[in-house]
């Protein structure tokens, strides 16, 4: 399995990226509802419960219209919240990133 690493610092997703890439890892790649799953656990914990959200390793490019995985990895699983992700998306400026909430 996959090490996670919570950062407990804020941060916007362009900052996240910048210091895991620093650091010589990735923002998370989510390729299954198990993944999703254990995610989500492990930021409930290190939160102590508190409903959290944290930066997921998903962006959206408006210019070519679809979403990546900054690491690399195919995108094959798709769980959208509803409303989201699943509409042609009306960019204009506007920089798409990826975030999970943890309840």
């Amino acid at each position: 399995r996959t090490r996670l690493i919570v950062i407990k610092e804020e941060k916007t997703w362009r900052e996240a990226l910048r210091f895991c890439r620093q650091n010589h890892f990735h923002l998370v790649s989510v390729e299954s509802e198990e993944m999703q799953d254990w995610v989500g656990v492990v930021t409930q914990n290190a939160f102590s419960n508190v409903r959290s959200r944290v930066w997921i390793g998903l962006r959206h490019t408006c210019a070519q219209g679809f979403w990546f995985w900054v690491a690399g990895e195919t995108i094959c699983y798709q769980n959208w919240a509803p409303g989201n992700g699943t509409g042609v998306e009306d960019c204009g400026d506007v920089e798409r990133t990826g975030a999970m909430l943890s309840d």
